[in-house]
């Protein structure tokens, strides 16, 4: 389903890759995704101890639970974001500019201090809105 971004000019340029806000006509389902982490599809952790191999995975999965649901990336109008450290705020959004090529969605970034596995630097969950 198509999005739009929302951008205000009392607002500052987004630090990093996402939108103020963005906006999507309704007439379509929305999709909760729960927190993807870098879990691979065998269970193991994808990229210990490696922040762009574990982005890279986070949106991997993101990308098959979205298609699963029969959208795409693009249709995620919002993610969540927990870092371990936020000091790797460049290099997630390195990665998100990868898999969100097009208007990319509204988000959150905070830093936590625990995740469910000690080997866990990232996780995501989403928001999207699927065209009928």
């Amino acid at each position: 389903m198509p999005k739009n971004e929302v951008i205000s000019p009392e607002l500052a340029e987004p630090n990093g890759h996402f939108a103020q806000a963005t906006v999507i006509e309704t007439g379509g389902r929305l999709l909760f995704i729960s927190g993807m982490t870098a879990r691979a599809k065998d269970g193991t952790v994808t990229g210990v101890g490696d922040i762009t191999a574990q982005t890279h995975q986070v949106c991997q999965n993101l990308k098959a639970a979205v298609e699963a649901a029969g959208g795409s990336l693009d249709d995620i109008a919002r993610v969540d974001v927990y870092v371990r450290n936020m000091e790797d705020f460049d290099a997630i959004h390195a990665v998100r500019r990868q898999y969100f090529t097009g208007v990319a969605p509204a988000s959150t970034m905070v830093e936590v201090s625990k995740f469910v596995n000690k080997d866990y630097l990232i996780e995501i969950n989403a928001i999207a809105a699927i065209q009928d």
